[in-house]
């Protein structure tokens, strides 16, 4: 709380108000983006929509203590009348807090059980586990060269690891094979979005969300995809990134029945499908962080 000088003028008064309000929004502004950089890695430009909430709710705040100060100036016990909406105001954020502690708890067990079934898929093919890996750092590269926000940045995440979780059931005979698939062993392939889908959702609450990303995760911009023909805008950005993040991972990787492409390849082969495949800002996003 304030103390006014009854000899001060109001706008000495204000001015003093604006200047303690403008430090402490300076002081949490830096405290609150360190922490979350340094313990999280969430980037601080995240934070801008979060913390302007939280600033507004403090700006509201101001003016009932200006009043206060210049009432208890003139009559002491004013000072007491914002004790009740400060005392409302403690509680709120208390019950705000355990919220937040509960929902964090449930976030570092979702991301917990996605690294183990990322080890899981690891442990059942190799290759198709350190390419969920690979395809991880550069997806959240990209989401972050895009401007997601925090949650959708975690989900890019969590999909991009687990985006083949559903390869788990498909013959390894047919996984591994040399030389072309037939159309029988393609259609085979291609349920293994549908079926992670179903692994994820039975695990529940964020992964359900995941599995539901994951589902999407090859469905291509001009709608040719699978498994539903989504096109454009239907496809939930995470997956257009995870999906082209994918792609040239893939084309950047030796397998069994082909030689790896070099970097520079593989990014003329994403400009060549630039709108059709793949979702133009994604290359473009993809095209920076890749050559940079």
């Amino acid at each position: 709380m304030l103390y006014f000088d009854r000899s001060a003028g109001a706008s000495e008064w204000a001015a003093v108000t604006a200047a303690a309000v403008c430090a402490q929004f300076i002081g949490d502004a830096a405290i609150s983006t360190a922490r979350e950089y340094f313990a999280v890695g969430v980037k601080p430009r995240s934070l801008i929509k979060p913390l302007a909430w939280i600033f507004f709710v403090d700006a509201c705040l101001a003016p009932v203590g200006f009043a206060a100060g210049v009432a208890g100036s003139l009559w002491p016990p004013a000072y007491l009348l914002p004790l009740p909406l400060l005392l409302l105001t403690r509680l709120f954020a208390q019950e705000r807090a355990k919220r937040l502690s509960h929902t964090l708890e449930l976030s570092t067990a979702y991301r917990g059980t996605a690294f183990l079934l990322g080890d899981v898929i690891e442990a059942d093919d190799a290759y198709t586990g350190a390419h969920s890996r690979s395809v991880v750092d550069l997806a959240v590269a990209v989401a972050d060269h895009v401007g997601l926000d925090a949650r959708s940045r975690h989900l890019t995440e969590l999909t991009a690891l687990l985006h083949d979780v559903g390869k788990i059931g498909i013959p390894k005979t047919i996984i591994n094979k040399k030389g072309p698939l037939r159309d029988q062993e393609w259609a085979i392939i291609r349920m293994h979005t549908i079926e992670g889908e179903r692994l994820l959702s039975q695990v529940g609450g964020l992964l359900t969300e995941v599995g539901k990303i994951v589902r999407s995760c090859h469905e291509q911009y001009d709608g040719r995809g699978y498994p539903d023909g989504l096109a454009g805008g239907e496809i939930p950005i995470v997956a257009r990134i995870v999906c082209c993040c994918d792609a040239f991972n893939a084309m950047t990787t030796t397998r069994s029945y082909r030689a790896a492409m070099s970097p520079t390849e593989a990014r003329a082969e994403l400009k060549q499908n630039r709108g059709t495949q793949f979702d133009p800002d994604v290359v473009d996003a993809i095209l920076a962080v890749t050559t940079a």
